[in-house]
């Protein structure tokens, strides 16, 4: 999993938001499986990004024009910081609907 951070300004977080849905509306990073915007306090936003694996992640890593997360961050003037989490325990649960 990839997350990329920032602290956006109050007066930027709608053109973040547009910015995000219309980049996720598009094609999608081959190896993608989810990705989110997560709204934290203090300005803070993040897109955490689930990859199928290491190499699909580094693929887009390595190439500038594919590495969307941190270039949202840049255009609303926000300095974005990178973290890549690997996978050590998982547990899905169960929805149960009335």
């Amino acid at each position: 999993m990839s997350e990329v951070s920032a602290v956006v300004g109050p007066d930027r977080e709608a053109e973040l938001v547009t910015s995000y849905r219309e980049l996720v509306a598009g094609p999608l990073p081959e190896g993608l499986i989810r990705t989110e915007l997560l709204r934290g306090p203090g300005g803070r936003w993040r897109v955490q990004s689930l990859w199928r694996d290491k190499a699909a992640l580094e693929a887009v890593r390595s190439n500038p024009k594919l590495a969307a997360a941190p270039r949202l961050f840049a255009q609303v003037g926000a300095e974005p910081e990178l973290a890549v989490f690997h996978l050590t325990a998982s547990q899905v649960g169960s929805l149960m609907l009335d």
